[in-house]
């Protein structure tokens, strides 16, 4: 059994840890164990619709460092800068950003992200026709 439930505001929020007590507690009291994750709301379906568009509006038109990157390439540039990341020596050379996968962005994070895309993009002339 799955349990999952937004949590809005305060009054719904204890509804919301009510209903999952109500659900947990014979499966704890007959010596299951569960997990209770409470965790920011990550990226909506919107905010991804139109971060894969402006990555690939960005593919399109940016040349970075003589290269043309793709859609899949930009997303891990855009994501290091936004989280500072660092990068290892790869095992076959080359390096690795240690990343963060956008799928895991919360919100506010997908926003500082696609914001960032939006300054690059006004720096270098990008036209963004597909932004919501």
């Amino acid at each position: 059994m799955n349990l999952v439930m937004p949590l809005i505001n305060a009054q719904q929020g204890h509804q919301a840890i009510e209903t999952a007590w109500k659900h947990s507690k014979s499966l704890l009291i007959a010596g299951h164990r569960l997990t209770l994750t409470v965790k920011p709301e990550t990226r909506s379906d919107a905010q991804n619709r139109r971060l894969w568009a402006m990555l690939g509006e960005i593919s399109d038109q940016v040349c970075w460092h003589g290269r043309h990157l793709s859609a899949e390439e930009w997303k891990h540039v855009f994501t290091a800068s936004l989280k500072r990341q660092d990068v290892v020596p790869g095992l076959d050379g080359g390096f690795v950003v240690l990343g963060q996968s956008t799928s895991k962005m919360t919100k506010a994070e997908m926003s500082d992200l696609q914001t960032l895309m939006e300054a690059f993009g006004a720096e270098r002339g990008v036209k963004f026709s597909a932004v919501e």
